[in-house]
């Protein structure tokens, strides 16, 4: 090779070797920072990028036996998920919704997005609501002998007569009163069939009520349907905070909703929506009967 050459290949090398250098000293990405976990004296991390890349969810779940997996996909802290632990295994029982709000570091913002999903299960639950107030009549002086145990009216209210086999509450029409009289409802369930009832705007099928956590099965057998009129969720002009208030429809299928109306204008049927990869053939059919255009 002649001198030019020869340069040429020098200085060819040298860039080679700097590069390879940069590429070793620049390339490797320094580690995450851990975060403290678990346990109380360092043992177990968890990398930072993992705590935040963390997708939040909701879904029913009940203090007093969810996991630390679910209680972290609700958005909870490590340290949040370790404090309710802690107080469960001292003993520590959620009665009612309220009583999660008292979790140290939860922000009104996170308890008004949880409290929704909240479901105590009636095993947790104070043992005094199962018994009932008894009133004892008076002794009269002239009276000898034990007193005779009378039930309240506020017992009669506690313990209602249960409908016999065959007999039917219209479901889509009961209140909390009528529906405790059905063998297998409580205080719990008739509150959490109305609530469910309200939050779909009205009952369209009986099979509706396995939507509820834990609802007894066999109870369903008692319920009839008696021409529905649902309340109905105009899809074309409805915001997407407002039609993903509706349980039958989550933030993403929401958002496809109003992305079709900005791309296509107004939805003249649901099967308009039956391309998108967020609705299901059974998303379509339940929603239906509450939707108008």
């Amino acid at each position: 090779m002649n001198r030019n050459d020869r340069r040429i290949l020098i200085v060819t090398i040298i860039t080679g070797v700097l590069i390879l250098l940069g590429i070793f000293l620049l390339g490797e990405t320094p580690s995450n920072p851990p975060v403290k976990g678990d346990d109380e004296k360092g043992g177990r991390y968890v990398p930072l990028a993992a705590t935040n890349s963390r997708q939040t969810e909701t879904f029913y779940f009940d203090p007093n036996t969810a996991d630390s997996t679910q209680l972290l996909r609700l958005g909870l802290s490590p340290w949040q998920v370790r404090n309710i632990y802690r107080y469960r295994a001292k003993g520590g029982v959620y009665q009612k919704k309220e009583d999660f709000a008292r979790l140290y570091g939860l922000t009104v913002k996170d308890y008004r997005r949880l409290e929704p999903y909240i479901r105590i299960s009636e095993d947790y639950l104070p043992a005094s609501t199962l018994v009932g107030n008894y009133s004892r009549t008076s002794i009269s002086s002239r009276t000898s002998g034990p007193s005779i145990p009378r039930r309240s009216s506020r017992d009669s209210l506690r313990y209602p007569v249960k409908i016999r086999e065959g007999e039917h509450i219209v479901l889509n029409v009961a209140d909390t009163t009528m529906l405790r009289k059905v063998p297998g409802i409580g205080a719990y369930y008739a509150k959490e069939i109305a609530r469910y009832g309200r939050w779909l705007g009205g009952y369209v099928n009986v099979d509706q009520l396995d939507e509820i956590d834990n609802f007894p099965k066999e109870a369903k057998k008692y319920f009839v349907i008696n021409n529905p009129n649902p309340q109905k969720l105009n899809i074309n002009k409805l915001t997407l905070q407002q039609l993903r208030r509706h349980p039958y429809i989550n933030y993403y299928q929401a958002k496809a909703i109003t992305d079709y109306r900005r791309l296509h204008g107004d939805i003249k049927s649901l099967q308009d929506l039956r391309f998108s990869p967020d609705f299901t053939e059974r998303d379509i059919q339940r929603l239906t009967p509450y939707i108008e255009y």
